[in-house]
């Protein structure tokens, strides 16, 4: 899905965890994230390139609050939200309750998140996300972005 937005010319963000040493919260962390450690780093095979912006969460468990995503996206024109990744159990649905609260259109291609157990995921999906989200296929969101812009494009975290 990342190198299908990119191809699509949409705008990727993606938001590491970045846990400052300090915090002892994070000492106990089975993986430490340290700034500069592979732990923080945007996974394989995500490719970041040039145009896409990286932004370092220092802190809570929430993919915007406390960042500056929302300025970002503003100032792109955003107004829809393509949330994918992990998990499902905490980063994503965080994500969405975020986005909706600052007024952004959230979407959530079901088949393109994942959390444990496994069978967590759609459950999660069915009852909670697509209360407050449109919940669609990667499939469904790559034929859009085969089409024409409108106004306000959709940037999709990685």
């Amino acid at each position: 899905m990342a190198r299908a937005a990119h191809r699509a010319a949409r705008p990727r963000h993606h938001r590491p965890s970045d846990r400052r040493v300090l915090f002892r919260a994070a000492a106990r962390l089975p993986v430490q994230q340290h700034t500069g450690s592979t732990a923080v780093r945007v996974a394989p095979p995500i490719e970041v390139a040039d145009e896409d912006l990286v932004v370092r969460r220092l802190h809570g468990l929430s993919p915007l609050a406390g960042t500056d995503v929302d300025p970002l996206l503003r100032n792109l024109g955003c107004r829809t939200l393509v949330v994918t990744g992990v998990s499902a159990n905490i980063a994503v649905p965080n994500a969405v309750f975020d986005a909706v609260n600052l007024g952004y259109t959230a979407v959530v291609p079901a088949d393109a998140i994942a959390g444990v157990p496994a069978e967590y995921t759609p459950a999660m999906v069915r009852n909670t996300l697509a209360l407050v989200a449109t919940v669609t296929t990667t499939d469904a969101i790559l034929g859009g972005w085969k089409r024409p812009r409108r106004q306000g494009a959709a940037a999709t975290p990685a």
